[in-house]
């Protein structure tokens, strides 16, 4: 069974090679093997270094055409469909615009397992899954600085506050495999992927176990923001608590969940009283400026912390771990 483990890495290249498109628009044939793929997604891949928000941007503004209409980010390509790409200025070499020695190094080093077609980044808190909404660099990006020339799509995504197991795909037939896992397709029926989180939540949660089925409704405020909430016209939303021990008059837990919407922990968690320690969007204020205070806590204490699934329809099993960041750990330990 594969495992996450430091010692499962080839060696990697940190070159970072810029390109420069220049001319008139092009036509790009979707590739048979990308059928599926999102025209965000796959644009990235046309358009390297070229930040998400500028490819919406050109999305949006029906630059990018498929077939000859205008098509939306989140649209499904298919085999043979004709892309075309206008141009678009990407960073000539010299210029810093791509991501910094920090950054590169930081996820370089966040690495916890790869083979031949995936691969696995325990990714801290403050980075987000892909650039966009003012974010020029984010894990997938850095990424593709670190391995330029390689073929790598994100699997799933986690919030930028959100630390843990981050799954990227080199293998065009795996992130089909486990995008289909991850939405819970018919396809694979039988079958399912394990998720497990890491999080202490304010207040003592009166019983060891506690599943929280509630459904919960993506709405957005003023400005664009999304906001969650328990609904009855939401999607159904199924979450297991279990505290590992209480710290400090809170309660250290790990979190199984059968769904994967949107701040669904974070939600579940304020809906029962006992919000996410440090979550500044669901959380308690209060409590969260005395952890800030006693314990230390300066993010938000959520951390995705096992996946398990099997490829190959079932044949290949995974179990991917990220331990529990040292930040993290010491809060719990003045909490003792």
């Amino acid at each position: 069974m594969p495992r996450s483990d430091s010692s499962d890495r080839s060696s990697r290249s940190v070159a970072i090679a810029p390109e420069t498109a220049r001319g008139g628009a092009r036509t790009v044939r979707v590739p048979d093997d990308r059928s599926g793929q999102r025209l965000d997604n796959f644009l990235a891949g046309q358009l390297k270094g070229v930040p998400k928000s500028l490819i919406y941007k050109i999305v949006r503004s029906g630059q990018v055409r498929v077939n000859g209409g205008r098509a939306k980010a989140e649209r499904k390509l298919a085999g043979g469909d004709e892309v075309r790409i206008p141009p678009v200025r990407v960073a000539e070499p010299g210029e810093t615009s791509g991501p910094s020695k920090g950054l590169l190094g930081a996820i370089e080093g966040a690495i916890v397992f790869e083979d031949a077609r995936l691969l696995a980044i325990s990714k801290p808190a403050g980075i987000a899954s892909h650039g966009g909404s003012g974010i020029s660099h984010g894990a997938i990006e850095i990424l593709r600085a670190l391995r330029p020339g390689q073929s790598l799509e994100l699997v799933h995504r986690l919030d930028r506050d959100t630390s843990g197991l981050l799954v990227v795909a080199k293998k065009r037939s795996a992130l089909a495999e486990l995008q289909a896992l991850m939405r819970e397709d018919l396809s694979v029926k039988g079958r399912s992927i394990g998720k497990r989180y890491l999080t202490l939540l304010a207040g003592r949660m009166p019983d060891g176990v506690m599943s929280v089925d509630a459904p919960l409704h993506v709405g957005l405020r003023q400005g664009g923001e999304r906001h969650v909430q328990v609904h009855p016209d939401g999607k159904p939303s199924l979450s297991h608590f279990s505290v590992i021990e209480r710290r400090g008059g809170h309660s250290y837990c790990e979190v199984r969940i059968e769904t994967g919407r949107t701040h669904q922990i974070r939600v579940h968690a304020r809906h029962i009283g006992h919000p996410v320690a440090g979550d500044q969007k669901y959380g308690d204020e209060s409590v969260n400026r005395r952890l800030r205070e006693q314990a230390g806590l300066r993010r938000m204490f959520l951390h995705a912390s096992t996946l398990e699934f099997a490829l190959d329809d079932g044949r290949t099993p995974y179990l991917l771990n990220a331990p529990l960041p040292t930040e993290l750990a010491a809060v719990l330990d003045r909490l003792a």
